[in-house]
């Protein structure tokens, strides 16, 4: 059976329709990276079926013909509406956007804009890999500020990154995480505003990956960087690829403060043209209709990060692992285990189970492994099960 029946306390859980086998049909990364008798927990794709709308909306585009170039403001007024109805924000206008093709190049046509080679960019290690591959690769310099007490902010430590990536008066990006990948924590009101103060302070400039915006637990706040005070100049790209498993239907789009609207009007215009057309739609169709299915999930997910804290605790009780209200992404500290910088090898190898290796994601990382939780409960038990075979112990 590719589906479970509908729970009578709510409705179907997305995460749990989808058999083992149904998913290795999949022609994804995820699914095609590892032989089949590995256990793939680690790129960001979800185990589940895409929401109803977004495969409506998609499927009606290809009846009639509607596959050329991406055009009008649809996607940002859905965007628009969808931040007013979630997170009470109604400061995105329109006005100061830019489609771009995806988050990461986004990001890239934005420190182009506001940075020049050589100069730096700050990041909150340990973080996303593609932020020091795509930093890097575009001649600039990555200045790690690890993250501190709780996985959260190092004002300290952003305070000396600061000085040491805007010294001698050059330009200077931060480039934020929020919600955090690869530690899911999400960033209070309060320390965005701090970021932003300290930001103004040494003249560097914010630019916030906010992709994971959507995906944070019932209960918990994402708020939007541009939202608090003294963001004005700040850039945002969002994205409704992770929160509806888009990541193949590429689009995205940039978000300027108010006092970075000139410089998004420098934008190229050919980086309009990376979009898929059909991106476009698809996540135009999950922001205006795909709520009620992001609400399964968000429910869903939060079983999951609650049922892999009992696992682990049960069999692998040295694994440090602190459920986070962001992302679907659980980071594991195995550093009480004899399993040396990358843990992620040893899980592989002896259990083949496949998580993203820590050292990876710079700083801080060497001794963790980064699971993704948006799968089954069954397929999480299977995991676990597999890591405790990998350690030479009974499974249980």
């Amino acid at each position: 059976m590719d589906s479970m029946p509908r729970d009578a306390s709510g409705p179907l859980n997305p995460l749990r329709q989808l058999s083992l086998g149904r998913l290795r049909l999949r022609t994804s990364a995820k699914w095609r990276t590892f032989p089949d008798d590995v256990l793939p927990l680690w790129v960001a794709e979800m185990d589940v079926p895409l929401a109803e709308p977004v495969v409506r909306a998609v499927t009606d585009a290809m009846t009639i013909g509607d596959t050329g170039y991406a055009a009008g403001s649809g996607y940002a007024d859905a965007l628009a509406e969808f931040a007013r109805k979630r997170w009470g924000w109604h400061g995105l206008a329109v006005e100061r956007t830019a489609l771009v093709p995806d988050v990461m190049l986004g990001i890239v046509e934005v420190l182009k804009l506001i940075t020049g080679p050589g100069d730096a960019v700050v990041v909150n290690c340990p973080v996303y890999p593609p932020f020091y591959q795509f930093v890097e690769h575009l001649d600039r310099r990555v200045v790690e500020a690890p993250l501190g007490e709780g996985l959260r902010i190092d004002f300290a430590a952003l305070d000396d990154a600061f000085r040491r990536a805007a010294g001698g008066g050059r330009p200077a990006a931060y480039l934020l995480c929020s919600p955090h990948n690869p530690t899911g924590t999400v960033h209070t009101a309060d320390e965005l505003s701090a970021v932003a103060a300290l930001a103004a302070d040494h003249g560097v400039r914010v630019v916030v990956d906010e992709v994971h915006a959507p995906i944070v637990a019932p209960g918990a706040v994402f708020v939007p960087y541009l939202s608090v005070p003294g963001a004005q100049s700040g850039m945002s790209l969002m994205s409704a690829s992770k929160a509806w498993n888009l990541a193949g239907l590429k689009a995205a789009l940039a978000v300027a403060g108010p006092g970075a609207a000139d410089d998004l009007a420098r934008m190229p215009e050919e980086v309009s043209h990376g979009p898929s057309h059909l991106g476009v739609i698809a996540h135009t169709a999950a922001l205006r209709d795909g709520a009620d299915w992001l609400d399964a999930v968000l429910a869903g997910l939060d079983d999951n990060r609650r049922l892999l804290a009992e696992l682990l605790d049960e069999h692998l009780p040295e694994i440090r692992y602190e459920p986070a209200p962001g992302t679907y992404l659980a980071w594991l500290d195995c550093r009480a285990l004899p399993l040396g910088d990358d843990p992620a090898a040893v899980f592989l190898e002896r259990g083949r189970v496949a998580l993203t290796s820590g050292t990876r994601f710079g700083a801080g990382g060497a001794g963790h492994a980064r699971l993704n939780l948006a799968t089954s409960p069954e397929l999480i038990t299977e995991a676990v099960r597999r890591m405790t075979v990998a350690l030479g112990r009974p499974p249980g």
